[in-house]
């Protein structure tokens, strides 16, 4: 099957954000088990202080310790593009320990190369993905700084 032919994220399954291109993101606490019946993501982006697993799907770590901002501001950048890029055709995960605080920060990031403003972003992903996304003050502003 082709990435084209690919089925998307289901856009009312828990986790899945819909970007106002249309685009569908997923973002999930690792430290909850995968859902048996959903299906798996093509391109997963992790954002923890360590490697993550291995997982049977391509995928990318981004070095980022809990509660803070990514330790490589430009390869985070890069990182992120490329998510939002793949989004258009690929089932992309973003994810880190709990799926609140680094997954909600990159989400917001997503949303602004998707068009938010970064002065909204961040009540767009809590509106829409998490009310509890984007836990510390340095989380928020780095949404607001991020271009």
């Amino acid at each position: 099957m082709s990435k084209q032919s690919e089925p998307r994220w289901d856009e009312h399954a828990p986790g899945v954000l819909r970007l106002p291109s249309g685009r569908l993101v997923r973002g999930r606490g690792l430290r909850r088990p995968l859902d048996p019946v959903a299906p798996a993501p093509t391109y997963g982006v992790y954002l923890l202080g360590r490697q993550p697993p291995e997982v049977p799907w391509e995928s990318r770590w981004l070095r980022w310790p809990d509660f803070r901002l990514p330790s490589d501001r430009a390869d985070a950048s890069a990182l992120l593009t490329e998510a939002w890029e793949r989004a258009a055709t690929d089932r992309v995960e973003v994810a880190c320990g709990g799926g609140r605080g680094r997954t909600g920060t990159a989400l917001a990031c997503l949303a602004v190369l998707d068009g938010v403003p970064p002065a909204e972003a961040v009540t767009y992903v809590r509106a829409h993905y998490d009310r509890h996304a984007v836990e510390t003050p340095w989380q928020k502003r780095y949404v607001r700084r991020f271009a």
